[in-house]
């Protein structure tokens, strides 16, 4: 069983509630522990399906990394998740978390600096890079192989500003909402090429034969939770804390294995 590593959060005291403004003028419920939640007894957790294995559907279930480590901390805390789906627009501008429409976004969200103005981030909690994603065979391997083709990315994404700023002045760029759209494009053979993070790109080969990751690009990127600007440090607090425990314990190299099983060591 995981060690309980915020003992004081494990008290009665904790279950204490007070009402605290929040910066949109809208009463939150604090904890004594100073986290703030929209709701009583849940973390509301705002997350942009489908994005495998971090956050997908099965059986019903909102289930994936993202998800099992925001159930540790909502553990910790004494909280039931409440994970539901969003925009990723509204993610990854901080909307959803400033607004107070979820109290933590678990989207498989690289830190930027541009985000981080809008946005408070954990410490990372996974590396990543971007890739292009073809059908096997194909000899597309590099941006510049794309001359005169289309290459597809996903709305909001680094992959998406990485395209923007890197692809020859003759390569289409076209957007899709979601990477559900983004990579069956690929299969079904409506567009060549598209462009995301690794390790959602290599789970889609595992499942996928007839593609490939053909290119790897080192963006040097680190995913990150994030909680409204400015507004909820003792979240991110905890969220850090549990982070390092879960290292340390081995809790994250189990649920690495256990959503990125072809991989060789975690991030």
């Amino acid at each position: 069983m995981r060690t309980r590593i915020l003992k004081t959060f494990a008290t009665a005291a904790l279950m204490t509630l007070t009402l605290a403004a929040c910066a949109t003028g809208q009463d939150k419920v604090e904890l004594a522990n100073g986290v703030k939640l929209i709701e009583e007894g849940e973390l509301a957790v705002c997350t942009h399906l489908p994005y495998e294995p971090f956050e997908y559907k099965q059986g019903g279930e909102i289930v994936g990394f993202d998800v099992d480590l925001m159930d540790l901390v909502a553990d910790e805390l004494g909280l039931k998740q409440r994970t539901f789906n969003t925009p990723f627009e509204g993610i990854e501008t901080g909307q959803s978390m400033n607004t107070s429409k979820c109290d933590i976004a678990a989207a498989g969200m690289t830190i930027t600096d541009e985000r981080a103005e809008v946005m408070d981030f954990s410490d990372p909690y996974f590396d990543a890079t971007q890739a292009l994603l073809v059908n096997k065979g194909s000899g597309l391997n590099s941006l510049e192989s794309l001359a005169g083709k289309t290459l597809g990315v996903q709305i909001g994404t680094t992959g998406q500003q990485y395209a923007e700023a890197n692809v020859p002045d003759d390569v289409e760029v076209k957007v899709f909402e979601d990477l559900a759209l983004l990579v069956s494009a690929v299969k079904s053979g409506s567009i060549p090429a598209v462009i995301n993070d690794n390790s959602v790109l290599y789970d889609y080969v595992d499942k996928n034969p007839g593609t490939e990751v053909s290119v790897e690009f080192d963006t040097g990127e680190s995913y990150g939770f994030a909680v409204a600007m400015g507004d909820n440090d003792a979240l991110l607090e905890t969220v850090n804390e549990i982070l390092a425990q879960a290292r340390d314990d081995g809790t994250y190299d189990d649920l690495y294995q256990k959503y990125f099983p072809s991989a060789n060591s975690s991030s």
